[in-house]
């Protein structure tokens, strides 16, 4: 009959268990960049650099609480798991948790390390303009409201490099490029301070692209004369009005990562739309849902129809049609 013959503990010993402290830390990072992403205006660095000697403190003091337990109870402290430093560790997240939480981490209003810029751009002779939109994380928002082609605001943290506004205008067509590079030679690890606020001349047709890393956009096309709008984006949020009259078709492409898409809808113009939400929901309000397409009750019976397609990876679409 075969004999166990695995390799047992010594005699009096228990098997020495794996510490908890690196597996807390790394959920907790996990935690902090994962609501960095969701929350741009959310920068941890100011306090993190400030306290985090305290980690260092609280394990230490976990340490010296583990000594004394074992000296004080030898048989008990023979599991080999140092209690103190786990419980250091998750005191020093309560801690962080607490400063975040009544510190000016979560303020959209802290301006310290921002740069502010403004540029306006003139439509020249173009009869309609092609515009490229480039940014990494940040809140972003476009809509009407100009009297050039563009006027454009630009707050941003002193680690971004400053945007570029390129334009020229070649047989009647404007080719409008604004680009941000992520701060040259310096890597960022969550979400810095970083705001667009765009806005657009309401009499110029536009062909717009949108390329944003994480963040919040809030597009604004009620008025403006958009005929092509392609929008890809990473983890944030957008919320995207596509309300109003229109006079032209638009066809529209929106694909987004981690996060929320919610999209205004007009009810007096043809709207036919295609969703897929990846893992997460699709909620469409006021859309009748044929096989793979929504529409509205004008598709079909206005001058101008909307061509709409909505791919998500993980999060909510909402298609919410106005009053």
């Amino acid at each position: 009959m075969a004999q166990d013959v695995s390799p047992q503990p010594p005699q009096g010993r228990s098997p020495r268990r794996p510490s908890l402290v690196f597996p807390i830390i790394l959920i907790a990072l996990g935690a902090l960049f994962l609501y960095a992403n969701w929350r741009p205006a959310f920068d941890p660095w100011p306090i993190l650099t400030t306290y985090w000697p305290l980690i260092l403190i609280f394990i230490g003091l976990g340490k010296m609480w583990d000594s004394t337990r074992q000296r004080g109870n030898p048989q008990g402290a023979r599991s080999g798991v140092s209690a103190g430093s786990s419980l250091a560790v998750v005191a020093f997240i309560v801690v962080m948790v607490a400063l975040f939480w009544h510190g000016r981490a979560f303020s959209r209003d802290r301006h310290v390390n921002w740069q502010h810029q403004t540029r306006s751009v003139e439509r020249q002779n173009a009869k309609s303009v092609h515009a490229s939109l480039e940014a990494g994380s940040g809140e972003f928002i476009i809509g009407a409201g100009s009297d050039h082609l563009v006027d454009a605001d630009f707050d941003y943290d002193r680690s971004y490099d400053a945007p570029r506004v390129e334009y020229n205008v070649s047989n009647g067509v404007g080719q409008l490029t604004i680009s941000q590079e992520n701060g040259g030679t310096h890597t960022h690890f969550g979400t810095h301070e970083n705001k667009w606020n765009l806005r657009f001349s309401k009499d110029v047709p536009l062909e717009l692209k949108i390329e944003m890393g994480a963040g919040r956009g809030d597009l604004r096309f009620r008025d403006l004369q958009v005929s092509r709008l392609d929008v890809s984006m990473g983890a944030g949020q957008v919320d995207l009005d596509l309300t109003g009259d229109r006079k032209s078709d638009l066809t529209a492409d929106l694909e987004g990562g981690v996060g929320q898409a919610t999209i205004r809808l007009p009810k007096n113009v043809g709207v036919i739309a295609q969703a897929t939400g990846g893992i997460g929901s699709i909620n469409a309000r006021g859309l009748k849902h044929e096989g793979d397409d929504y529409t509205n009750d004008a598709y079909g019976k206005s001058p101008a129809t909307i061509h709409l397609k909505v791919e998500g990876g993980v999060g909510q679409i909402s298609l919410i049609q106005e009053p």
